[in-house]
């Protein structure tokens, strides 16, 4: 039985986030889709993301855009240059087309990466030394930023601002978290420094600051300028929902617009990331055998048979919402209207959705019309593993990508 429409919802009012006004308070969150091949965006990138814009989110987030081609994690992510402007515009104007914003996650791998260094001899991040995740790529050590390399990088953060802007993008999110480069700064488990860029909190957030001021100079006026962080580590030894609420009082007064609020690093704690385990058969659909080595090694480090919760990260949360007065989007077990209505009651601003989108594209319409309450996702987290299928990201409870259309580039 249908249930009620929900139009008159505070979740389907509107939210000014820097100089954009959201439509209503649903944002796709950041998710890989493996659906551009050698870095170019392809149709079926295109296809994803008009997708979720027709369904009814206010805003959506085309996930991992380098910021230069040793940014990357691996050789099928967007780089943001001269080259994937014009793919890139198809995809902005596919999503203006039905209402919704689009915004670029712009982010820099850091050590975190499966391929050779371009620019670099080693793969850069805060402190040099043992590099985990080179382990299986044959990258076992890491290089520590000097100087020269902090500078050079951030004018790269301001490049690929300016480029999606160019590109028609509404908004950027500098992706802080989850132990790509920014965030190997602010996490005591990369960053060992004795110098202005380590030690302390303080000191630790020092560079990230330092790209988000930059690039808020260089299109803060004409887009919002958002910032992803992992609010928790998620492990003994790295930063607490404490520090994150401290590292949120930081950006909040550097003038970002938005925070998006995650929790996890990739390597160190990747179930607090997604709130539940993953199960052994994802890595039975990884192409890429240096990633299934490395899915495998992680998972003997992690939890066993965490099991999925809604609204899983609202605790640690609640700790940058009470330290905090700018607007926050809240990521983490969303899977209901309720579930929203309850995040935005505890004072959060958005709902940053990412499984349940993949699962079903149009479900801010279906929230909106009454249609449906809840979400049919599992939460199984296997659509990850589904990022290294010829068709890229979808969820294996209904069809996946048109490889085609996936190997196919977006412009003409």
């Amino acid at each position: 039985m249908n249930a009620t429409p929900a139009a008159g919802s505070r979740a389907f009012t509107p939210l000014r986030v820097g100089p954009l006004t959201l439509r209503n308070r649903f944002i796709k969150s950041a998710t890989n889709e493996g659906s551009a091949r050698g870095g170019t965006p392809s149709k079926r990138l295109v296809q994803f993301h008009e997708a979720i814009a027709a369904g009814g989110v206010a805003m959506t987030t085309v996930a991992y855009c380098a910021v230069a081609p040793d940014g990357r994690t691996f050789a099928d992510q967007i780089t943001l240059n001269e080259e994937s402007l014009p793919h890139l515009k198809v995809l902005t104007a596919a999503v203006h087309r039905h209402g919704a914003a689009a915004m670029a996650q712009i982010t820099h791998g850091g050590c975190f990466t499966f391929l050779p260094p371009r620019d670099t001899r080693r793969p850069l991040s805060a402190s040099g030394g043992f590099n985990k995740v080179g382990i299986m790529s044959g990258l076992w050590l890491r290089q520590r930023m000097s100087a020269d390399d902090m500078e050079r990088v951030c004018g790269e953060f301001v490049r690929a601002a300016r480029l999606a802007r160019a590109a028609g993008f509404d908004a950027v999110e500098i992706h802080m978290g989850h132990g790509y480069l920014l965030s190997q700064f602010l996490t005591p488990f990369y960053n060992r420094r004795r110098d202005a860029y380590g030690g302390k909190l303080h000191n630790r957030t020092r560079y990230p600051v330092m790209v988000l001021r930059r690039v808020l100079d260089a299109v803060g006026k004409e887009l919002a300028v958002a910032c992803k962080i992992s609010v928790t580590d998620g492990r003994r030894g790295g930063n607490t929902a404490a520090d994150g609420a401290q590292i949120a009082q930081t950006l909040e007064r550097e003038g970002a617009h938005l925070l998006v609020l995650s929790a996890g690093l990739n390597i160190e704690s990747i179930t607090t990331m997604f709130g539940s385990s993953f199960p052994r058969e994802n890595r039975t659909h990884v192409g890429n055998p240096l990633v299934a080595a490395a899915m495998f090694l992680q998972q003997l480090t992690e939890p066993k048979n965490v099991k999925f919760r809604e609204l899983y990260q609202l605790e640690n949360s609640r700790q940058v919402r009470a330290a905090t007065r700018m607007p926050l989007a809240y990521l983490g077990g969303v899977k209901s209207l309720a579930n929203a209505e309850a995040a935005l009651a505890e004072g959060f601003d958005a709902l940053a959705l990412g499984r349940v989108l993949i699962h079903q594209a149009d479900l801010v319409n279906a929230f909106a019309s009454g249609a449906q309450r809840e979400s049919g996702c599992t939460s199984c987290n296997r659509c990850v593993a589904m990022m290294y299928t010829p068709g890229g990201t979808s969820c294996v409870l209904g069809q996946p990508g048109d490889a085609t259309l996936n190997g196919t580039p977006a412009a003409p």
